[in-house]
């Protein structure tokens, strides 16, 4: 390592073999190489010693809603970047709707990119959206370097962001398979949706039953039909209905391409625990029960759920109302992320390494940047988090960055406790304290 300009050191560095003590050589802002923990420091290389606490690669969230424009006082760049890296978080993807325009033309790609390329504190990517007109928009799109496209099968709460019904699903399907893309799929039967139960009002239990698994269940079971007729690529988005693992697991099986993500809402936080009018806890589909939670996290071990990502998808505190059929649904989680599988994680037997893999290795595989970033190996981007994993903190949403500081986890004790994030080899959060942007917009290259 001669030529390192920095060399971070820790006596439990996580890389793709295990944990181990080592010394992890960064030049150019890239991991040259992981080297035994005494090994020497080259002459003018800068030596960050990190004592016990982990080293592990910087967080991929594939799921943000960032909002920005158009929607910027729900949240925005900076807002989100900065909770992002507060977190442990250094790459995440930005979901095409709620923002003003959505991510469906490479003009409007070319409109989020300009509003974030100076406010991003991490790195930045870019999901486009496909809507029932926008076929023509997908290839272009894909040429300009989204990681994929996202659609509805039901409808998503913003007018300028229609959902698919069978037929354009299947038009839109074949023509991502045709270049081989990405569709990622929001999986909830619009039919059975409106066929179950509406009671309006603050019971939890009465929203809980609006959005049935089988409304989950018959959404992915037509994704199959439709991605194994057509050889095409799916991911199911926010997976909450166990019910579904047995014919997710099937179709992989079968050849079907299909792969599939939970949140952490979904692994830390039970329907039997929401309170009446506690909107902060809604989200769509719905935080089930500990039973059903419990399925999550065999599927996490077992391999048939990939990977866990936040579906940050914060609003103003004003749409949060206790009116569960009428608040707006979304769970902020960016900043708590980690804290959060992690404390869950421990609990039921599972080490960080697991948290690394759903984190970071595997939504890296998904959108295609595992050769940048997802792991501590020379090579790869000099992307960290330094954690303290046997550290407490008490949620207090006052300290969260996210622009709307409702949270579901207020009042939660979370054990990880994030010293610091670094960038390509850059410290940019430590202690709370931010340097300027230094995040960069990320494409997708093959």
């Amino acid at each position: 390592m001669s030529d390192a300009e920095l060399v971070l050191r820790s006596t439990r560095v996580i890389t793709p073999e295990g944990t181990r003590a080592a010394s992890v050589a960064v030049s150019g802002g890239t991991i040259t190489a992981v080297l035994p923990y005494d090994a020497p420091v080259p002459q003018g290389a800068r030596l960050e010693d990190l004592g016990d606490h982990v080293l592990l690669p910087g967080l991929v969230d594939t799921h943000v809603h960032v909002n920005d424009p158009g929607r910027t006082e729900w949240e925005g760049f900076w807002t989100a970047t900065r909770a992002a890296a507060a977190g442990g978080i250094t790459t995440l993807v930005d979901m095409p709707l709620n923002s003003l325009p959505p991510t469906t033309t490479v003009a409007h790609l070319r409109t989020k990119q300009q509003v974030a390329a100076d406010k991003a504190h991490i790195d930045v990517g870019f999901w486009g959206g496909a809507l029932p007109d926008n076929i023509k928009d997908l290839r272009p799109l894909h040429e300009a370097g989204v990681f994929g496209f996202k659609a509805f099968l039901s409808p998503s709460g913003v007018d300028e962001f229609p959902h698919l019904e069978r037929d354009p699903l299947a038009r839109t399907m074949a023509e991502i398979a045709a270049f081989d893309g990405l569709l990622i799929v929001h999986a909830e039967d619009p039919h059975r949706l409106a066929s179950a139960p509406q009671r309006p009002g603050p019971r939890y239990a009465d929203f809980l039953a609006s959005r049935p698994r089988d409304a989950e269940d018959s959404a992915i079971a037509q994704l199959i039909r439709e991605a194994k007729a057509l050889d095409a690529r799916v991911h199911v988005l926010h997976l909450s209905s166990s019910d579904a693992l047995p014919m997710i697991a099937e179709a992989r099986a079968e050849g079907v391409r299909i792969t599939v993500e939970t949140c952490p809402h979904y692994l830390t936080l039970t329907a039997e625990e929401v309170p009446d009018g506690a909107s902060e806890f809604k989200c769509c589909p719905p935080i089930r029960e500990a039973a059903n939670q419990d399925l999550l996290w065999q599927a996490l071990a077992d391999g048939t759920v990939d990977c866990v990502v936040t579906d940050h998808s914060p609003s103003t505190a004003d749409l949060k109302t206790d009116d569960f059929a009428t608040a707006w649904g979304g769970i902020s989680g960016l900043q708590l992320s980690l804290a959060a599988v992690w404390t869950e994680a421990r609990r039921r037997g599972h080490g960080l390494e697991d948290v690394v893999r759903w984190m970071s290795a595997r939504t890296s595989e998904l959108v295609g940047l595992d050769d940048r970033k997802g792991a501590i190996a020379a090579g790869r981007d000099a992307d960290f988090a330094v954690l303290a994993p046997d550290e407490t903190f008490t949620v207090d949403p006052a300290s969260l960055q996210h622009r709307n500081r409702v949270t579901a986890y207020a009042g939660k004790t979370l054990y990880g406790v994030v010293k610091s994030t670094w960038l390509r080899g850059q410290r940019i959060v430590a202690d709370g304290e931010f340097t300027e942007p230094k995040g960069r917009l990320l494409t997708r290259t093959h």
